[in-house]
C-alpha cells in the first residue's frame, strides 16, 4: 500500500470515527445500526467517500493555513455536507433525495455531526501545520 493510499485510508477511518461519535452524541434515540457500524463493516463506496471527504477538508484547512478556525460551526458542517453530497453523486447513480439533501433540509443531529467531523479533521490537520 502506498503512503498516500494509507494516509487516505487513515483519514477515512478518522472521518468514520468522528461520524460515529457525532451520531452517538447527537442522534435522538437509538441510531440505525448502519449509522454506527465500524470501519471494517462499512461498505467500500462509503469508505472511499469518507476518505475523499477527509482529504478535501484537510486540504481546505491546509490551504487556509489554519484560518478555518474563524468559520462558524455551521459553515464547517456545510462544507462537510457539500463534499459528502459530491461523493454520493460520484458513488451512487440516482441517489435517494435524502442522500443529497441541502443543508437546510438535514436533521439537526446530522448538521451537528457534520460540524463535529470538520472540527475533528481541523484539529488533527492544524496540529500538522504547527
Amino acid at each position: 500500500m502506498t503512503a498516500q493510499k494509507n494516509h487516505q485510508t487513515e483519514g477515512g477511518r478518522v472521518f468514520r470515527e468522528a461520524w460515529i461519535a457525532g451520531v452517538r452524541k447527537h442522534f435522538p434515540g437509538d441510531p440505525k445500526p448502519g449509522y454506527v457500524a465500524p470501519w471494517d463493516t462499512t461498505p467500500d463506496w462509503e469508505r472511499q467517500a469518507a476518505s475523499a471527504v477527509y482529504s478535501q477538508v484537510a486540504h481546505f484547512v491546509a490551504l487556509a493555513d489554519g484560518a478555518t478556525a474563524n468559520l462558524s460551526r455551521q459553515q464547517k458542517g456545510q462544507f462537510v455536507a457539500l463534499c459528502w453530497i459530491a461523493q454520493i453523486y460520484k458513488q451512487i447513480p440516482n441517489p435517494k433525495p435524502s442522500y443529497v439533501a441541502d443543508w437546510s433540509n438535514l436533521p439537526t443531529w446530522q448538521q451537528e455531526t457534520d460540524s463535529d467531523i470538520f472540527e475533528e479533521i481541523e484539529r488533527r490537520e492544524t496540529q500538522n501545520i504547527q
